[in-house]
C-alpha cells in the first residue's frame, strides 16, 4: 500500500441546508458543490444505480491539517433509516475533532441545541486521569461526533 493521509470522511444527512448550517457552525466551509448526478460509471464505482444528490465537500477552516467532509442528501434513491443506535456497531462509528476550547465548544453546542451523547469525561489509565477531556454529541441526524481537546491547552 501506499496511502499518504486521508482525502474525507463522507456524512450521509436528510436535509443538505440544514446540516451545511450545523457543519458550518461548527468552522466547516462550503468548498465545492457535488454535481446533482453524475456518470453511469461513477454512480457503478461506488456501487449505485444512477442517482440525484445534494450535497458539497467541506473542509475545516484554520486546521493544522486538512480535515474534509463529504456531506451528502441522497435525493434518489432515498433511505430514511436513521443512523446507528450506538457506537458498538461495526464500521465506522465516529469522526472524533481536535478542539483548543472544549468549554465554550459546549456553550455553542448547548445555544445550539444539540445533544450531547453523555457529559465530558477524562480518560483514565489505571484509575488516573490521562490525556485530555472527550464529550460526544450529535448532529442533525443523529451521526456521532466528538470534541477531543489535549493536555496542556492554552485558552490565553
Amino acid at each position: 500500500m501506499n496511502l499518504t493521509g486521508m482525502v474525507h470522511v463522507n456524512i450521509n444527512c436528510s436535509d443538505f441546508e440544514r446540516s451545511r448550517r450545523f457543519y458550518e457552525a461548527l468552522g466547516f466551509r462550503l468548498a465545492w458543490q457535488v454535481p446533482l448526478t453524475n456518470s453511469k460509471e461513477v454512480a457503478a464505482a461506488v456501487g449505485m444505480p444512477p442517482y440525484r444528490v445534494n450535497g458539497g465537500l467541506m473542509t475545516l477552516e484554520g486546521s493544522a491539517h486538512p480535515v474534509v467532509i463529504d456531506l451528502l442528501e441522497w435525493q434518489s434513491p432515498r433511505d430514511e433509516s436513521p443512523p446507528y443506535p450506538h457506537l458498538y456497531h461495526y464500521g465506522l462509528a465516529r469522526l472524533a475533532l481536535a478542539t483548543s476550547n472544549m468549554d465554550a465548544d459546549l456553550a455553542t453546542l448547548a445555544s445550539m441545541g444539540v445533544e450531547l451523547v453523555g457529559p465530558p469525561a477524562r480518560v483514565m489509565i489505571d484509575g488516573v486521569p490521562s490525556g485530555g477531556r472527550f464529550v460526544c454529541f450529535k448532529d442533525p441526524d443523529g451521526t456521532i461526533l466528538e470534541l477531543v481537546e489535549s493536555v496542556g491547552v492554552d485558552r490565553n
